[in-house]
């Protein structure tokens, strides 16, 4: 089957794969080959691919995925292969968001902060496993 990952920008991947494991925001789902069609709205995590039993994994950040006739096409905001992310940069993100959340005097926008840790922490598990 074949996946593509796409954002406003560019093709983050093209390629074909053996399986597809994506977060949706209604759980974790697996995709092989003859899978029903299927359209799911994507949470912001992690998209792993196999192909020959090598892993690749991705930050997906938000979007949708759509699945019909072995063609897989992800389409989200931010992409980023897993073995490319600075993983100093996403922890010291993490951490900036982690002390605005547990601030409890500073007046912040919880929802932004809450997002913003979520994409540290997918940036950084899409690396731990790349």
């Amino acid at each position: 089957m074949h996946l593509k990952i796409i954002t406003h920008e560019k093709v983050v991947f093209d390629e074909d794969v053996d399986e597809i494991y994506t977060k949706t925001t209604d759980g974790e789902i697996g995709i092989l080959k003859k899978h029903v069609p299927v359209m799911a709205a994507l949470d912001i995590g992690v998209t792993k691919t196999i192909k020959n039993n090598e892993s690749k994994y991705f930050t997906t950040m938000g979007g949708v995925l759509q699945f019909k006739d072995d063609n897989a096409i992800i389409l989200t905001t931010t992409a980023e292969r897993g073995d490319e992310i600075d993983i100093t940069r996403a922890k010291e993100a993490m951490k900036r968001a982690q002390a605005r959340l547990a601030d409890k005097e500073a007046e912040i926008d919880a929802k932004r902060a809450e997002a913003a840790l979520a994409r540290a922490m997918a940036r950084l598990k899409a690396t731990l496993n790349s």
